[in-house]
């Protein structure tokens, strides 16, 4: 069975952004060559979602080296911008203060290549939050495939 979107983003408009880089900086601390959230196009704190994307770059660190002649970005690095957009949402959205770290991954898949020049849309739905921790349904779209 194919998978399906978290949630429908019909009527959307995932190139208009909510909040940017300066926003993201406010929240997130990540810098340099580990920002891999560009922008946040879409948040509703009622029913817990949000949509980001990153910007696939020529020019990034792993470009050169994750396979010379064919990059894909890697797998991790796709984790990275999950957990940063998730990061931003319980601080920003949750206005939950403090450090938050990365706490594992389940049920993970990767279905396609990304290439340099993509731009990886990350849609988010929080499941539960106590005890400090939050968990989040992600999903990452490249040309509004899963």
């Amino acid at each position: 069975m194919p998978p399906t979107l978290l949630f429908d983003i019909a009527g959307l408009d995932l190139d208009r952004v909510l909040y940017g880089a300066d926003v993201i900086r406010e929240n997130n601390p990540q810098r340099g060559a580990m920002e891999h959230l560009d922008a946040v196009v879409w948040a509703d704190e009622p029913s817990a979602r949000i949509i980001g994307y990153k910007n696939v770059r020529a020019d990034e660190f792993w470009v050169p080296g994750h396979i010379p002649g064919r990059p894909l970005l890697p797998g991790v690095i796709m984790l990275e911008a999950a957990a940063q957009l998730a990061s931003f949402y319980t601080k920003k959205i949750m206005r939950w203060e403090g450090f938050l770290g990365f706490g594992g991954v389940e049920n993970c898949k990767f279905r396609a290549a990304v290439v340099p020049g993509a731009r990886l849309y990350l849609l988010a739905q929080r499941t539960w939050a106590r005890h400090r921790r939050v968990c989040c349904q992600m999903q990452g779209l490249v040309n509004g495939q899963i």
